[in-house]
């Protein structure tokens, strides 16, 4: 007899931190992906608050930020009907899981971190115990939900190493606990670089305002921004080694569009970058203009999106509650 059981789906565990607007980068490298997983995974999402405050936060800009970042990612696409999209300070086990893995995650482990070489020095008024442990708090997160894949950019690629290091070690020591993850990046997922300074990856924190498009920008600040997008003096529209700028354009357009690299060099063969600029911005706009919108209707419903996080952040606790039990039994913590 045939077996109809249905496939159990995979599951999917990545966040965001709420420190600023989303950027057009977090949106192609990052969150089109996450609405894209949703039908073949079993999607957890969480906005990364905790992580947030490893750099001085002012409390009333932060309250408002978490608020703008929930409502922006529902108006990405991420269905609260399919995902679990949670705020990661509403569920205590967080922090609990944090502590117990400090304790199972070597010194030497994390000061190889390169994440935690470049925030000191950008916040070398404040390199604190958080900025240091922060990779032991983000291999809770994902341990606590069992993930089979976190989606990761390049940059995070170190962390899910240690992360399935920790796992490893305390498996090896208490027995089949945790899950081994699999980090992976995304196929179509696109590394989105500063417009002014196209060797750096774009940010929110780029001290050049014109280097960053945040998603909630509007159509003038976002063509104003295209049109300035750093290039080259050769003119020509084509994906090469030393034009940065012009790759970084190529991609953004390829990444809106859905066109080859191929495909719009000779969409532009013969003009000029001003045409070129033109055509990625207009792209731009109207690939964020729906979000835009939605997120205008979310954000004046703070009673939906509180009804909305709060049923998920009670999910993710009993979810999460089920591993923290077994990890505290196995550590020796009494009930």
């Amino acid at each position: 007899m045939e077996n109809t059981a249905p496939v159990k789906k995979q599951v999917v565990f990545s966040a965001i931190q709420p420190s600023g607007t989303i950027t057009l980068g977090n949106y192609l490298g990052a969150i089109r992906n996450w609405v894209k997983m949703q039908d073949e995974y079993s999607c957890i999402y969480a906005l990364a608050d905790l992580h947030t405050i490893t750099v001085r936060q002012e409390p009333a800009q932060m309250r408002r930020n978490i608020i703008d970042a929930y409502a922006s990612i529902l108006a990405c696409g991420i269905d609260v009907e399919k995902s679990l999209f949670f705020i990661q300070s509403h569920v205590p086990t967080h922090a609990q899981i944090a502590w117990i893995l400090n304790c199972y995650t070597q010194f030497g482990e994390l000061s190889r971190m390169t994440q935690f070489k470049d925030k000191s020095k950008k916040h070398a008024d404040n390199i604190n115990a958080g900025l240091f442990t922060y990779p032991s708090l983000m291999a809770g997160d994902i341990l606590l939900y069992q993930a089979d894949k976190v989606p990761v950019g390049a940059d995070q690629k170190q962390h899910i190493e240690l992360t399935c290091d920790i796992a490893k070690r305390f498996n090896g020591l208490y027995g089949n606990v945790f899950k081994i993850p699999e980090g992976f990046i995304p196929k179509n997922g696109a590394r989105v670089m500063s417009l002014q300074n196209p060797l750096n990856k774009m940010s929110k924190s780029d001290e050049n305002v014109n280097g960053c498009v945040h998603l909630l920008d509007s159509p003038e600040v976002i063509m104003k921004k295209f049109k300035r997008a750093v290039t080259d003096s050769d003119a020509c529209v084509r994906y090469a080694e030393g034009k940065d700028g012009v790759n970084n354009l190529m991609t953004i357009y390829g990444a809106v569009t859905g066109k080859t690299f191929e495909e719009i060099e000779n969409e532009f063969a013969g003009k000029g970058y001003g045409d070129f600029k033109t055509a990625v911005g207009e792209a731009v706009v109207e690939e964020l203009r729906p979000i835009r919108e939605r997120y205008e209707r979310l954000v004046a419903d703070k009673g939906y999106l509180a009804e909305c996080y709060r049923k998920a952040d009670e999910i993710a606790y009993k979810i999460s509650s089920r591993t923290l039990d077994k990890v505290m039994k196995k550590v020796g913590f009494i009930k």
